[in-house]
């Protein structure tokens, strides 16, 4: 199962839980997934980069309307990162409307 966990708003704030349902799409190599937050709406969640030490992922939309970096450390080294990116502006999504979100080192 998928759990989402974050702080909604800020640091400070408390913790918010998501647990969606994950759809594979059939012939995507497990790369394709429909997630469900909330029934009926399913979104997709597309996987389109995964680092070899399964550290670093990029998910996508194919609508370029989404793009999440997502990593199990809470921060990524500046050069990791940028290369990250990189990768994001060369598949046309618009980097200069990401936003950062600072993580609370101490949790």
């Amino acid at each position: 199962m998928n759990t989402n966990t974050f702080n909604e708003g800020s640091l400070n704030s408390p913790f918010k839980d998501y647990h969606p349902k994950g759809f594979v799409i059939n012939g995507t190599g497990n790369a394709v997934w429909r997630m469900q937050f909330m029934w009926p709406i399913k979104a997709q969640y597309k996987i389109v980069y995964l680092d070899d030490n399964y550290q670093n992922t990029i998910v996508a939309r194919d609508d370029r309307d989404y793009v999440w970096i997502m990593s199990r450390q809470k921060s990524i080294p500046t050069k990791e990162l940028e290369a990250l990116v990189k990768k994001i502006e060369k598949d046309r999504y618009d980097t200069k409307k990401m936003r950062y979100i600072e993580h609370n080192k101490s949790q």
